[in-house]
């Protein structure tokens, strides 16, 4: 069992907010520069990489101004290539606090270049799906009402992140996310919808769940830091790197 899994409840998220506290301030010191030249060869790694170039339907977050790999040249190639490319939505869930979460968050479709360009940036910075729209917009899990069958499934998930490490034991990718839950509960959701036909032998949906990350956001087994886990989060598949590595849990291969 990875260091993480042992921890109670409430060891784990006054670790899991340490780490988000260190990571925001160092992320703090990057320059523009750096995170530009970064953001570029994650994109130049991903369009060569295999399941991207092969992958009809693609889920990508739409990135802060800084902070974090830009994502706005991948959303621009995925929907030049003839992609569907679906991006997160933020929405009331209708539950009561003591029931789950009350936001939650939904994959839906943009329809072309014009239409991603027409977003408005929210109090972040980040370009954000009108609730106006929504219903003319395909998604990927039926939580905002209409017709479950036409739900769309996915095929590659790139998700940001705070941190990330490898698991010394069982060489998974662990991922920290930003404490909201928003991804979990969405990959949970999502694994509930999915039909036989649509998952792996172990009974997983057969997405992939790749991240992208700046270098600085990678945590070395030699810098003494790991990102803490409990039983609830999902390790991904791999991780897009900064410095153009790509690195993949054990299962898929190694590193590259």
């Amino acid at each position: 069992m990875s260091q993480g899994t042992d921890m109670n409840s409430s060891a784990l998220r006054a670790a899991k907010s340490q780490l988000r506290s260190l990571m925001k301030q160092r992320l703090a010191n990057l320059s523009q520069e750096s995170i530009l030249s970064q953001s570029t060869k994650v994109f130049d790694s991903l369009c060569k990489f295999k399941p991207y170039e092969d992958a009809k339907r693609v889920a990508v977050y739409l990135s802060m101004p800084g902070g974090e790999i830009q994502t706005d040249s991948i959303v621009r190639h995925a929907l030049s290539s003839g992609k569907q490319v679906f991006v997160p939505y933020l929405h009331k869930s209708g539950l009561q606090p003591s029931d789950g979460p009350t936001r939650l968050m939904d994959m839906v479709s943009l329809k072309d270049i014009e239409d991603y360009e027409t977003l408005q940036r929210d109090k972040w910075g980040i370009p954000s799906v009108d609730a106006a729209t929504v219903h003319e917009r395909k998604r990927s899990v039926g939580e905002l009402g209409g017709n479950r069958s036409e739900d769309i499934s996915l095929d590659l998930i790139l998700m940001p992140g705070v941190a990330f490490d490898v698991d010394p034991q069982t060489k998974a990718i662990r991922r920290l996310g930003h404490g909201k839950g928003f991804y979990d509960y969405f990959l949970h959701r999502y694994a509930l919808a999915a039909s036989s036909e649509e998952k792996t032998s172990n009974g997983r949906p057969a997405v992939l769940l790749y991240a992208l990350a700046l270098k600085e956001q990678f945590l070395s087994p030699s810098s003494g830091e790991s990102v803490p886990v409990g039983p609830h989060d999902q390790p991904i598949d791999g991780l897009f790197l900064g410095d153009g590595q790509i690195k993949e849990s054990a299962k898929n291969g190694g590193t590259s």
